[in-house]
């Protein structure tokens, strides 16, 4: 057939797979107007309203709106301005979905109230200011007014959440959890008095030299008599404890005594504390980094060999 031929609605239906109702809707409102009338009265078409119904239905296929779509054929605005836009409409659309099933597949797997689920949506949809403000004001009461030198700059930093533009569900996720975690005033009061023990231990003994965190001194001391099964009152664990709390005493300046090591029990018992970890591990999830090493094992482990070799 030529570029002359018309076509009625019919003909149109069988090339183009579309109903004759549709194809009469796209015509009424203009999107496909007939070339003709036959002496009978019904409409005419070009062959030029094949390509133009294959392009609608492209488009009604990506979501556009009528209006718009008439634009487009008719070359009244350019299909890459309007694909640009629509993808950056759809993108939007994609985030608030994900938030969605985020918010409602933690609901499911943690049996939440209806209150719950009203605070996950909240937190969920939280604009990236909105999210450094109340992340920074559970940063502000761990870590505010102390000592500038004792690190808590670069601490601060590294329990910072970076939720991406683009996050995943499973970040989505991590991060309703953390926001929440963050709110919680025994967390908050825990993390307080964990940052005031290591302020205070910045103060004491040699300030110049490199400090280690008890924490860290306890998990390389102990990480071996984990693996080899030596269990905390047994007399092999009396030269682990002793390396620990005789590095403890040189950091502080102070005797390796009574005293210090009940100070050492106390510091190691509000850095175990599980929602610390959690903290950690969601923060891992959320920047997209490597899940860090859980210290409850070697802490456990060290707390009890302690408190066996501690006066009460």
């Amino acid at each position: 057939m030529d570029g002359d031929t018309l076509y009625s609605i019919g003909d149109l239906a069988r090339r183009t797979g579309l109903t004759v109702k549709a194809i009469r809707f796209y015509s009424d409102r203009g999107i496909v107007p007939p070339a003709d009338r036959s002496p009978a009265g019904h409409r005419l078409y070009g062959i030029d309203a094949v390509a133009r119904l294959d392009l609608v239905r492209t488009l009604r296929d990506l979501g556009l709106d009528l209006a718009t779509i008439r634009k487009v054929v008719d070359r009244e605005i350019s299909l890459p301005d309007v694909a640009r836009a629509h993808a950056e409409a759809l993108a939007v659309r994609i985030r608030t979905l994900r938030l969605r099933h985020a918010v409602l597949t933690a609901v499911a797997e943690r049996g939440s109230t209806p209150e719950e689920m009203d605070l996950m949506h909240k937190l969920a949809r939280l604009s990236e200011d909105e999210r450094r403000r109340l992340i920074g004001d559970f940063l502000d009461t761990a870590f505010g007014g102390l000592d500038a030198d004792a690190g808590f700059a670069g601490i601060r930093r590294s329990m910072t959440p970076e939720l991406p533009s683009d996050p995943g569900p499973g970040q989505v996720e991590a991060w309703v959890e953390l926001a929440e975690l963050s709110q919680d005033p025994d967390f908050r009061a825990g993390m307080r008095r964990v940052a005031e023990h290591h302020a205070a231990e910045r103060a004491q003994g040699d300030t110049t030299a490199p400090r280690r965190d008890p924490a860290a001194m306890v998990r390389d001391q102990v990480g071996p008599a984990l693996v080899a099964g030596i269990e905390p009152i047994s007399p092999q664990a009396d030269a682990i404890v002793a390396a620990v709390t005789a590095q403890y005493a040189r950091v502080l300046g102070r005797p390796d005594d009574v005293g210090l090591r009940r100070r050492l029990s106390i510091r190691l018992e509000s850095a175990n504390d599980p929602r610390r970890e959690r903290y950690l591990r969601l923060l891992a999830v959320i920047n997209g980094w490597p899940a860090p090493e859980s210290l409850a094992p070697a802490l456990d482990w060290f707390v009890a060999a302690l408190r066996a070799r501690t006066p009460a």
